[in-house]
Formats: C-alpha cells, structure tokens, sequence
C-alpha cells in the first residue's frame, strides 16, 4: 500500500510529471554516482529527455527541472526564487557545482537533449542520463521514468513482469485493500469510514499526530498557494500571454452582495481553482493532487466546504484522507500520468477524489463516498490533454474550475441515493484504463494534436 502522502507532494510548477519528477530523477542519478564510487572520476553528465518530456518539456520547465536536480535542490524543500537564481547561474557560468565539491562544466544547449524521435515503450516520459570521465568513457548510463503526480520508476522497476507487479515494500498496513470493493468490504466488516481505514493504515508508517501534522501542512501549502494566487496579477510566462483572472474574478466577489451567494457558487469554486493553477503555470509551490496540472480542484472545494468552518483541521483531514485513498485505487489500478491516460487520468481523477472528500465531510456513507468518486469520474472518461503550446496554461487553468464544480456536483448528487451506482467504482477506475491505452498519443501530453495544433500560438 502507497501512502496517501505519497499522493499529496510539496512542489513546485508546472507540471508533476515533466517538473518534479525530472527534478527527482537527476537527483537520483548522482546518489546513484556516489553509490557507484564513481563521482570523482565524473567530468561531463549529459541527460536525454525522450517522449512527451522531450515533446512537451520545453512548455512543462523540463529543462529547468533537470538542472535542479543536478544541482542537488529537492522539490518539496526548493524556494522558487533562489531555485530561479541557481539555474539562471549555471546557465550563464556553464559550470555545474557536484556534491563532492568539485566543478565540471554543463552546457544546457548541448548536454541537455530533446529526442523527440523517441517514444519509450515503458512509460511516455523517459529520461536518459549518462556521466563520462575525462577520456569520454562511460560511467553510468540509467534510464528512468516520470510516471506522473511526481512519482518515478527506474527502468528495472518497470521491466518487472506482471505477476511481480505488486512489490511487497515497506511496511505492511492493518486494512489492505486494492480495490474499491475491498475498501468498502474493509469499511463494511470493521464498521468503519473510508478516512478511519486510510489512518489506520498511515499508522503502519508514523504516529496518527505526524500524519495529522503532515495533512495539516498539506493543507496550508494549498491554502497559501491559493492566497497569493488571488492577488498576484500579470502575463503568464511562455508566450501565449494568458492573463492571470483569478485577481479580477476575486475583487468582483469581494464588492458583491452576500445574498447573491447562491448564484455566485461556481464563481467561489472557479476563482480559488484557477488562483492555483495560474500559480502553477508561474512555476510557483503547489501540492500535487494528485497531479500539477490537476492541483487546483482539491483546493478550492476545501477552501469553500472546509476552511470555514469551526471544526475546520478536522474536516480537513477527513477530506484529505478520503480523498487521498481514492486516489491511492486510480494510482494502483490504473495511472495519474496524462501521458498515460490524457487527462482524464489528472483533472478526472482529481474530480473524483474531490468528489469523494466531500461527500465525505458531508456525512456520506462509505458507499455514498465510493458513489461521488465513480460520478465524478464517468463524467471525464475520454478527456484528452492537449496542452497548446505544450504549456500548463490552455486548456487546464480552466479545466481545474470546471473540475472543482464538477466535483461538488457529483458529491451532491451521490448523497440523494443510498444504493450503490450501476456502474460501479472499480468499473469506471477500469474503464478508464482502458480509454486511457486506446487514446492515441496526440492527446495524451504531447501537443501533436487538438487545441495544441488548432489554437494559433500568438
């Protein structure tokens, strides 16, 4: 069992798989040096981006990404200012500092590579590095994977046949479940909610108070990224000159009339969904949930549903732990990786995860809860990513508001039956697997095809 931590990570934008991930990888690569005995023999690290890292990286900061990881920064601990500093310094020297202290020279124009010719058979987002001595004889040579929502895999890891994919790791957890049946069958025999078993299983792994800490923390990163993406005005970076509009949309609901509240719902939703997802295109912190391009719609439910209210740290971390064991099933039975499943495997998993948590805080019963997830996500089968211009800004600043009252929606529409849907959770987690290997790779994450090829880049 992954944790639900592992769902919700501290980083930075745009974009979970071709940001943070990237970022990981590099880092892995000189631990792996260091392992290896054989960094002090390093004098040049040259990294391929293949794939939709290659064909979207340029859009997604992939570049910049790669070179934080080289240069030791992690993405749950970086301060974006200083990480913009450090790049912009090895851009400029060509000289790469290394963790044994020494210094070799790296030239983004040549030692970082886009092979867009290259589609990996493992994963969409493959990432090649190599390191070389003075005489140019290799030292390593590994290939990793972005998998998506952060996540990386080595390629050994993913070469693992299919009887062993399921790696008994860590810790084992009181109430293990790898489908949405068995989550509600362990519910159903234990009498327990969805976000009781999900704690329960954190505290195979740390006590109930750090991971209480941890979803506390959690919840402030989005709260804060939520804060300064309602006043921070300006272009997005990229080229597209996308606006930012969360501002203007927040002032107006600040000047309106409390009783036009009713009407103003959507507005609420929209304008916290769309604060974060412009912070994410600005390469601001955001949290993964469970995805980058996805980080907007768990946020604004709980900033509506949640933040205001009394009890506040509790419905909080209800709705995180509910919402992050639906996640954990869409995680371990399909994929979170637009690349793997466009995205409805982003904005649709995150809606159905939204959807959970609040019909969760709302009293929902377990099968009720499972209902708003399955809702949630039927309605989002088949939904492609077609980033224009390869940039986390069109379609999906409003696809994160769309998704937010989306979610709402599905919640409120679960708790007026009490049965389990006609189509069930697993089904539509399934269904969605399916759509997701079926849909050809233009509108899975490399701007080959859609809005990416029928929007104008002006």
């Amino acid at each position: 069992m992954l944790s639900v931590l592992d769902l919700f990570r501290i980083g930075i934008g745009p974009s979970s798989s071709h940001t943070v991930g990237p970022i990981r990888i590099a880092g892995r690569f000189l631990s792996e040096l260091q392992q290896l005995g054989v960094l002090a023999r390093v004098e040049r690290i040259e990294v391929e981006l293949q794939g939709s890292l290659a064909l979207t990286g340029a859009g997604h900061a992939s570049p910049k990404a790669v070179m934080l990881g080289l240069l030791g920064l992690d993405p749950e601990t970086l301060d974006p200012e200083d990480a913009d500093n450090r790049v912009a310094a090895l851009e400029a020297t060509g000289q790469l500092p290394l963790p044994d202290g020494r210094v070799i020279p790296f030239a983004p124009s040549t030692d970082l590579r886009f092979s867009y010719d290259i589609m990996p058979v493992l994963h969409p987002n493959g990432m090649r590095l190599r390191a070389f001595d003075s005489a140019g004889e290799s030292l390593a040579d590994s290939t990793w994977y972005s998998t998506g929502g952060g996540f990386i895999a080595s390629q050994r890891q993913l070469e693992r046949p299919l009887a062993a994919d399921i790696v008994p790791v860590g810790q084992s957890v009181p109430h293990p479940f790898y489908s949405a049946a068995e989550l509600l069958g362990v519910c159903q025999a234990n009498n327990m909610s969805i976000d009781a078993v999900i704690l329960g299983n954190e505290g195979a792994k740390r006590s109930d108070g750090d991971t209480g800490a941890a979803l506390d923390r959690i919840a402030d990163v989005m709260m804060a990224c939520i804060d300064r993406g309602l006043v921070r005005t300006g272009i997005l970076p990229g080229g597209l000159k996308v606006r930012r509009r969360a501002p203007e949309l927040w002032q107006k609901l600040q000047n309106a009339p409390p009783s036009n509240e009713r009407e103003q719902l959507f507005d609420w939703l929209n304008v916290y969904a769309m604060a974060v997802n412009e912070e994410n295109a600005a390469g601001g912190q955001v949290v993964t949930a469970p995805t980058n391009g996805a980080a907007g719609i768990i946020p604004s439910i709980i900033r509506h549903y949640c933040w205001t209210a009394e009890d506040k740290t509790v419905r909080t971390r209800k709705f995180l732990l509910t919402a992050g064991g639906i996640g954990l099933l869409y995680k371990q039975r399909a994929s979170i990786s637009g690349a793997e499943m466009g995205c409805q495997g982003e904005v649709g998993v995150a809606c159905s995860m939204a959807a959970a948590g609040l019909a969760a805080v709302w009293g929902g019963t377990p099968q009720q809860i499972a209902n708003a997830a399955e809702i949630a996500m039927e309605h989002n089968l088949g939904l492609t990513c077609d980033p224009v211009g390869g940039l986390v800004q069109i379609p999906c600043i409003e696809r994160n508001a769309i998704g937010a009252v989306k979610a709402a929606n599905a919640a409120r529409l679960a708790l007026h039956s009490h049965e389990q849907t006609k189509v069930s959770l697993d089904q539509v987690i399934e269904t969605m697997r399916q759509t997701g290997i079926d849909m050809s790779s233009k509108y899975k994450e490399t701007s080959q095809g859609g809005l990416a090829v029928n929007v104008v880049e002006c």
